[in-house]
Protein backbone atom coordinates (compact mmCIF):
# COMPACT_ATOMS: atom_id res chain seq x y z
CA UNK A 1 0.00 0.00 0.00
CA UNK A 2 1.30 3.38 -0.84
CA UNK A 3 2.07 6.02 2.03
CA UNK A 4 0.95 9.36 2.37
CA UNK A 5 2.17 11.85 4.36
CA UNK A 6 0.42 14.31 6.70
CA UNK A 7 1.52 17.10 5.39
CA UNK A 8 0.33 15.70 1.87
CA UNK A 9 -2.95 15.00 3.67
CA UNK A 10 -2.87 17.96 5.03
CA UNK A 11 -2.04 20.65 1.77
CA UNK A 12 -4.69 17.92 -0.25
CA UNK A 13 -7.49 18.48 2.32
CA UNK A 14 -6.42 22.52 2.26
CA UNK A 15 -7.67 22.29 -1.33
CA UNK A 16 -11.24 22.66 -0.07
CA UNK A 17 -10.95 26.29 0.78
CA UNK A 18 -10.97 28.76 -1.66
CA UNK A 19 -7.55 30.71 -0.31
CA UNK A 20 -5.59 27.80 -1.33
CA UNK A 21 -7.19 26.49 -4.49
CA UNK A 22 -6.27 30.54 -5.68
CA UNK A 23 -2.81 30.34 -4.20
CA UNK A 24 -1.77 26.43 -5.26
CA UNK A 25 -3.77 27.04 -8.80
CA UNK A 26 -5.47 23.80 -8.43
CA UNK A 27 -8.74 22.14 -7.07
CA UNK A 28 -10.33 18.34 -6.14
CA UNK A 29 -12.43 16.42 -8.42
CA UNK A 30 -13.93 12.73 -6.95
CA UNK A 31 -15.07 9.79 -8.00
CA UNK A 32 -14.65 7.49 -11.11
CA UNK A 33 -16.03 9.49 -13.68
CA UNK A 34 -14.72 12.74 -13.06
CA UNK A 35 -11.51 11.45 -13.25
CA UNK A 36 -12.30 10.40 -16.49
CA UNK A 37 -13.88 13.27 -17.57
CA UNK A 38 -10.86 15.42 -16.74
CA UNK A 39 -8.47 13.11 -18.42
CA UNK A 40 -10.42 13.54 -21.58
CA UNK A 41 -10.65 17.07 -21.04
CA UNK A 42 -7.73 19.38 -21.57
CA UNK A 43 -7.24 19.83 -17.96
CA UNK A 44 -3.62 18.87 -16.32
CA UNK A 45 -4.24 16.27 -13.55
CA UNK A 46 -1.82 16.57 -10.84
CA UNK A 47 -2.32 13.65 -8.61
CA UNK A 48 -4.55 10.92 -8.49
CA UNK A 49 -5.16 9.14 -4.91
CA UNK A 50 -6.81 5.44 -5.02
CA UNK A 51 -8.64 4.21 -1.77
CA UNK A 52 -7.22 0.87 -2.42
CA UNK A 53 -3.47 2.00 -2.19
CA UNK A 54 -3.76 5.31 0.47
CA UNK A 55 -6.21 3.38 3.09
CA UNK A 56 -9.51 3.84 3.88
CA UNK A 57 -8.52 6.48 6.61
CA UNK A 58 -6.18 8.56 4.92
CA UNK A 59 -8.92 9.19 2.33
CA UNK A 60 -11.57 10.08 5.09
CA UNK A 61 -9.14 13.18 5.71
CA UNK A 62 -8.44 14.16 2.11
CA UNK A 63 -12.31 13.43 1.23
CA UNK A 64 -14.28 16.34 0.70
CA UNK A 65 -17.69 13.92 0.39
CA UNK A 66 -19.05 12.78 3.83
CA UNK A 67 -18.71 9.21 2.27
CA UNK A 68 -15.83 9.22 0.01
CA UNK A 69 -15.33 7.80 -3.50
CA UNK A 70 -12.80 5.29 -4.07
CA UNK A 71 -10.75 8.03 -6.44
CA UNK A 72 -9.81 11.95 -5.72
CA UNK A 73 -7.61 13.83 -8.23
CA UNK A 74 -5.87 16.98 -8.06
CA UNK A 75 -6.02 19.17 -10.89
CA UNK A 76 -4.63 22.44 -12.17
CA UNK A 77 -7.22 25.02 -12.83
CA UNK A 78 -7.00 26.48 -16.02
CA UNK A 79 -5.56 29.49 -16.68
CA UNK A 80 -7.98 31.81 -18.34
CA UNK A 81 -10.90 31.60 -15.91
CA UNK A 82 -10.94 35.05 -14.24
CA UNK A 83 -10.29 37.54 -17.63
CA UNK A 84 -9.58 41.13 -17.01
CA UNK A 85 -8.90 41.76 -20.69
CA UNK A 86 -12.04 41.50 -22.94
CA UNK A 87 -10.16 41.91 -26.07
CA UNK A 88 -9.96 38.40 -27.12
CA UNK A 89 -13.08 37.12 -26.11
CA UNK A 90 -14.90 40.16 -27.93
CA UNK A 91 -13.43 38.58 -31.19
CA UNK A 92 -14.87 35.26 -30.12
CA UNK A 93 -18.31 36.58 -29.95
CA UNK A 94 -17.96 37.92 -33.32
CA UNK A 95 -19.70 34.77 -34.99
CA UNK A 96 -22.61 34.87 -32.47
CA UNK A 97 -23.33 32.16 -30.38
CA UNK A 98 -25.59 31.98 -27.18
CA UNK A 99 -23.99 32.66 -23.37
CA UNK A 100 -24.96 32.90 -19.65
CA UNK A 101 -23.95 35.60 -17.47
CA UNK A 102 -24.65 35.27 -13.80
CA UNK A 103 -24.99 37.75 -12.02
CA UNK A 104 -23.44 36.90 -8.39
CA UNK A 105 -25.05 33.06 -8.63
CA UNK A 106 -24.06 32.09 -4.58
CA UNK A 107 -25.58 29.02 -4.17
CA UNK A 108 -22.47 25.88 -5.42
CA UNK A 109 -25.48 23.61 -6.16
CA UNK A 110 -26.61 26.15 -8.25
CA UNK A 111 -23.96 26.70 -10.05
CA UNK A 112 -22.94 22.65 -10.66
CA UNK A 113 -26.73 22.47 -12.03
CA UNK A 114 -26.44 25.66 -14.24
CA UNK A 115 -22.79 23.80 -15.27
CA UNK A 116 -24.97 20.63 -16.20
CA UNK A 117 -27.91 22.90 -18.17
CA UNK A 118 -25.20 24.69 -20.38
CA UNK A 119 -23.45 21.28 -21.51
CA UNK A 120 -26.76 20.12 -22.04
CA UNK A 121 -27.77 22.65 -24.27
CA UNK A 122 -24.37 23.30 -26.14
CA UNK A 123 -23.98 27.03 -24.57
CA UNK A 124 -20.73 28.45 -25.75
CA UNK A 125 -19.35 29.75 -22.22
CA UNK A 126 -20.83 30.29 -18.90
CA UNK A 127 -19.27 33.98 -17.37
CA UNK A 128 -20.38 34.75 -14.13
CA UNK A 129 -19.55 38.53 -12.04
CA UNK A 130 -16.65 38.12 -9.78
CA UNK A 131 -18.76 37.60 -6.45
CA UNK A 132 -20.50 34.22 -8.05
CA UNK A 133 -19.27 31.20 -5.83
CA UNK A 134 -16.23 29.40 -6.76
CA UNK A 135 -16.62 27.60 -9.79
CA UNK A 136 -14.29 25.10 -8.26
CA UNK A 137 -15.23 24.92 -4.83
CA UNK A 138 -15.63 20.96 -3.90
CA UNK A 139 -19.29 21.04 -3.84
CA UNK A 140 -19.95 23.00 -7.67
CA UNK A 141 -17.50 20.44 -8.53
CA UNK A 142 -19.25 17.32 -7.73
CA UNK A 143 -22.81 18.61 -9.17
CA UNK A 144 -21.90 19.38 -12.04
CA UNK A 145 -21.16 15.19 -12.61
CA UNK A 146 -18.21 16.11 -15.12
CA UNK A 147 -19.53 19.20 -17.15
CA UNK A 148 -16.67 21.47 -15.67
CA UNK A 149 -14.91 19.59 -18.07
CA UNK A 150 -16.55 20.29 -21.14
CA UNK A 151 -18.01 24.43 -20.74
CA UNK A 152 -16.07 27.06 -20.99
CA UNK A 153 -16.64 29.18 -17.52
CA UNK A 154 -14.76 32.56 -17.24
CA UNK A 155 -15.26 35.32 -14.54
CA UNK A 156 -15.54 38.51 -15.77
CA UNK A 157 -17.20 41.98 -15.35
CA UNK A 158 -20.40 41.76 -16.33
CA UNK A 159 -21.41 44.76 -17.13
CA UNK A 160 -17.86 44.66 -19.78
CA UNK A 161 -18.98 41.69 -20.89
CA UNK A 162 -22.79 43.64 -21.79
CA UNK A 163 -21.32 46.12 -23.48
CA UNK A 164 -19.17 44.10 -26.22
CA UNK A 165 -21.76 42.04 -26.65
CA UNK A 166 -24.26 45.01 -27.47
CA UNK A 167 -21.51 46.31 -29.66
CA UNK A 168 -21.64 43.69 -31.42
CA UNK A 169 -25.13 43.81 -32.35
CA UNK A 170 -26.44 41.32 -29.76
CA UNK A 171 -29.03 40.42 -27.52
CA UNK A 172 -28.70 40.55 -23.59
CA UNK A 173 -31.84 38.90 -22.21
CA UNK A 174 -33.13 38.68 -18.98
CA UNK A 175 -35.96 37.33 -17.07
CA UNK A 176 -38.00 39.76 -14.49
CA UNK A 177 -41.44 39.42 -12.94
CA UNK A 178 -42.53 42.60 -15.10
CA UNK A 179 -40.99 41.63 -18.61
CA UNK A 180 -42.40 40.31 -21.60
CA UNK A 181 -43.83 36.77 -22.26
CA UNK A 182 -41.03 34.46 -22.95
CA UNK A 183 -43.21 31.63 -25.16
CA UNK A 184 -44.93 34.69 -27.45
CA UNK A 185 -41.39 37.59 -27.69
CA UNK A 186 -39.61 37.22 -31.06
CA UNK A 187 -36.06 35.98 -29.67
CA UNK A 188 -32.59 36.50 -31.14
CA UNK A 189 -31.09 32.85 -31.19
CA UNK A 190 -27.38 34.10 -31.43
CA UNK A 191 -27.21 32.69 -34.82
CA UNK A 192 -26.01 35.83 -36.22
CA UNK A 193 -24.84 37.86 -33.38
CA UNK A 194 -23.93 36.91 -29.92
CA UNK A 195 -26.83 36.62 -27.60
CA UNK A 196 -26.07 36.45 -23.85
CA UNK A 197 -29.01 35.44 -21.42
CA UNK A 198 -28.46 37.47 -17.54
CA UNK A 199 -29.27 34.74 -14.95
CA UNK A 200 -29.81 37.13 -11.27
CA UNK A 201 -28.64 36.42 -7.46
CA UNK A 202 -31.11 33.80 -6.01
CA UNK A 203 -32.55 36.10 -3.61
CA UNK A 204 -31.70 39.55 -5.10
CA UNK A 205 -32.43 38.72 -9.04
CA UNK A 206 -30.38 40.91 -11.66
CA UNK A 207 -28.48 43.70 -10.28
CA UNK A 208 -29.48 47.30 -10.96
CA UNK A 209 -26.62 47.67 -13.10
CA UNK A 210 -26.97 44.75 -15.11
CA UNK A 211 -30.68 45.75 -15.42
CA UNK A 212 -29.96 48.59 -17.36
CA UNK A 213 -27.74 46.58 -19.66
CA UNK A 214 -30.03 43.94 -20.73
CA UNK A 215 -32.00 44.88 -23.92
CA UNK A 216 -34.59 42.36 -23.54
CA UNK A 217 -36.97 41.71 -20.40
CA UNK A 218 -38.59 38.63 -20.67
CA UNK A 219 -40.42 36.78 -18.22
CA UNK A 220 -41.40 32.66 -17.77
CA UNK A 221 -45.29 32.63 -17.06
CA UNK A 222 -46.55 30.54 -14.55
CA UNK A 223 -49.87 28.02 -15.22
CA UNK A 224 -52.50 29.11 -15.28
CA UNK A 225 -50.97 32.43 -16.58
CA UNK A 226 -51.71 35.34 -13.74
CA UNK A 227 -52.14 32.59 -11.12
CA UNK A 228 -48.17 31.66 -9.63
CA UNK A 229 -48.00 29.38 -6.61
CA UNK A 230 -44.68 30.36 -5.83
CA UNK A 231 -43.17 33.78 -6.03
CA UNK A 232 -40.30 33.16 -8.47
CA UNK A 233 -38.37 30.03 -9.92
CA UNK A 234 -35.31 28.76 -8.70
CA UNK A 235 -31.88 30.15 -11.03
CA UNK A 236 -31.22 26.84 -11.95
CA UNK A 237 -34.85 25.93 -12.96
CA UNK A 238 -35.44 29.44 -14.97
CA UNK A 239 -32.09 28.90 -16.59
CA UNK A 240 -33.02 25.90 -18.05
CA UNK A 241 -36.70 26.83 -18.58
CA UNK A 242 -34.66 29.93 -20.60
CA UNK A 243 -32.00 28.50 -22.41
CA UNK A 244 -34.64 25.24 -23.63
CA UNK A 245 -36.72 27.98 -24.94
CA UNK A 246 -33.60 29.57 -26.98
CA UNK A 247 -32.37 26.33 -28.30
CA UNK A 248 -36.13 25.15 -29.21
CA UNK A 249 -36.49 28.57 -31.60
CA UNK A 250 -33.36 27.68 -33.61
CA UNK A 251 -34.75 23.84 -33.89
CA UNK A 252 -37.84 25.50 -35.09
CA UNK A 253 -35.95 27.78 -37.56
CA UNK A 254 -34.00 24.79 -39.23
CA UNK A 255 -37.51 22.78 -39.71
CA UNK A 256 -38.97 25.98 -41.21
CA UNK A 257 -36.34 26.62 -43.59
CA UNK A 258 -35.65 22.79 -44.77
Amino acid sequence: MASISNNEIKRVKSLQQKKFRDMEGLFIAEGEKMLEEALKSGYQVEHIYRKEEIGDEAMKRISALSSPSPVLAVIRKPADVHLSDLSGLSDAMSDGGLYLALDSIRDPGNLGTILRIADWFGVDAVFAAPDSVDVFNPKVVQSTMGAIFRVKMHYVDLPSLSDAVLSKGGKVYGTFLDGRNIYSRHLDTGENEPVMIVIGNESEGISKEMEQLVSDRLYIPPYPVGDPGSESLNAAVATAVTVAEFRRRIHNNLINNA
